[in-house]
């Protein structure tokens, strides 16, 4: 056998504590280094805060007061300002490493011991672990206490009763504190849990009931108007017929009455699909059941300049379009709709109530968004409207006021009327693209329901019992820590 050989082999032997070591230490750095990406940033800007503040309290008041051994009580100050950071992660190393503060001559970190303690038994689980952890903590205090006492036997029996004073001031009792607030997080998370459960059964027994109600709404109006939209399309086919042969030039007011007739039945057919469906996302589907285009087509320029042409073929006299949106802005579906919406009401209330008077349609884009008007000048027949009920105005305003737009209308100066709106730029891409869908978000709690109680509400008892009981723990260890700390500063 060579004779370097053992001597490799001891030199070998001698190496791997030190790297075990070091792999330890390496995993420890990693694993720190990943919980500190993963905590939020006021997690992290709280600990780093406390931690500086451990550091201050517990080095200003040595320049006042000048410790035996100087090095040592910067030491601690230091060692427990790394304790108050590491406790949330390391909660087990956090208590063990606070025994040694407890001997200690930095008066000042006393205080700091007892939070920690309090804190970071807060996080173990399950308490049983939490006291082994802690009864560990008092042994290693012992150990210390004893080993200490070995250089000055006369010494060691003051030295054992104080430390174990202290131990059941600054140790245990933070703990019991700490426990008994550790028991809440189950409860709360459990109390936190049913909460969400109730309310989304009760989100979803709302919803369920809309659905009802709008299908039964949508029975009736199919039953009710379908039926009626269908004879005045059938009779008005026959008048265009009869026109056609006997009176021409009705021709074009019969088949106007025709077209208008067809589209109010597709539109029914549309408002009845959207509300036999569950979401109302649905209803911006461009196309319908058998395929057909549906409502994506709504709001354009062809879709605007169709309800102008007829607008004038019904005799509303002369209405003019002023269109300056870019034909490659992008809008969205709802909101296509409500500027269709807006412009076919205006229409509407020009031929009911003031028929001949001309009108401005403008549908222009701004830096913040797209703004839509209609207005007419003064009627021809003073006198002739009676009024409306403006429910369709009334219907517009909660339509804008949805897409989170202005609505407003009323009488002009010189006797006209003007419907406008403004749609803003995020109401206008939220739903961009031909098939584009909303989602919807939370619905809100129906009429007449209450809202679910907060989970403090829940757990309010509870808190209440383990905060006082843990106050009236920690009062022995407050009271101490004023004693100590009085004392010190004489």
């Amino acid at each position: 056998m060579p004779a370097g050989e053992p001597e490799a082999a001891v030199d070998s032997t001698e190496r791997r504590p030190i790297g075990a070591a070091a792999g330890w230490l390496r995993r420890e750095a990693d694993v720190s280094r990943a919980a500190l990406r993963a905590a939020s940033r006021r997690t992290v800007a709280v600990d780093a805060s406390l931690s500086a503040l451990t550091a201050v309290l517990g080095l200003l008041p040595l320049l006042l007061v000048h410790p035996q051994h100087p090095v040592v009580a910067v030491l601690e100050a230091l060692w427990a300002a790394l304790l108050v950071a590491v406790r949330r992660g390391r909660p087990v190393a956090a208590v063990l490493g606070a025994a040694p503060l407890v001997m200690g001559g930095n008066v000042w970190t006393l205080p700091v011991i007892a939070l920690v303690v309090l804190s970071a038994t807060r996080r173990i689980a399950p308490p049983r672990r939490a006291w082994r952890v802690v009864g560990a903590a008092c042994a290693v205090l012992g150990a210390l206490t004893v080993a200490v006492g070995l250089f000055r036997w006369e010494h060691l029996p003051m030295d054992l009763a104080d430390n174990a004073i202290s131990a059941a001031l600054l140790l245990l009792l933070p703990a019991l504190s700490g426990t008994l607030l550790g028991r809440r997080r189950p409860l709360t998370g459990l109390l936190r849990e049913r909460n969400a459960y109730l309310e989304q059964t009760r989100t979803l027994t709302a919803e369920a009931a809309r659905l009802e109600e709008r299908t039964r709404i949508a029975g009736e109006m199919h039953d009710l108007l379908g039926h009626r939209l269908s004879l005045i399309s059938v009779h008005a086919g026959a008048l265009e017929l009869a026109a056609a042969r006997q009176a021409p030039p009705l021709v074009g007011q019969a088949e106007l009455l025709r077209t208008t007739a067809g589209t109010a039945m597709e539109e029914l057919r549309e408002i009845l699909g959207v509300l036999r469906r569950a979401e109302p996302a649905d209803a911006m589907d461009p196309t319908d059941g058998n395929g057909n285009q549906g409502t994506s087509e709504r709001g354009t320029r062809e879709d605007i300049t169709a309800l102008v042409t007829q607008s004038r073929q019904a005799g509303g006299g002369p209405v003019e379009l002023d269109w300056s949106v870019p034909d490659t802005a992008e809008v969205g579906a709802r909101a296509r709709q409500a500027i269709h919406r807006v412009v076919r009401e205006g229409l509407t209330n020009v031929l009911r109530h003031a028929s001949g008077a001309p009108t401005r349609v403008e549908v222009r884009s701004t830096g913040a968004g797209i703004e839509v008007g209609v207005t007419n000048g003064p009627p021809r027949e003073a006198g002739r409207s009676q009024g409306g009920t403006h429910s369709g105005l009334a219907g517009l305003h909660e339509r804008v006021s949805l897409l989170g737009g202005t609505f407003g209308a009323g009488p002009l100066p010189d006797g006209g009327f003007r419907v406008a709106a403004r749609l803003p730029t995020d109401a206008i891409r939220s739903v961009s693209g031909p098939l584009a869908k909303t989602s919807a978000g939370p619905l809100p709690p129906p009429r007449g329901a209450h809202a679910p109680l907060s989970t403090e509400v829940l757990t309010w008892p509870r808190v209440l019992g383990a905060g006082c009981a843990s106050v009236l723990v920690v009062l022995p260890t407050a009271g101490f820590l004023v004693v100590v700390l009085l004392a010190a500063l004489r």
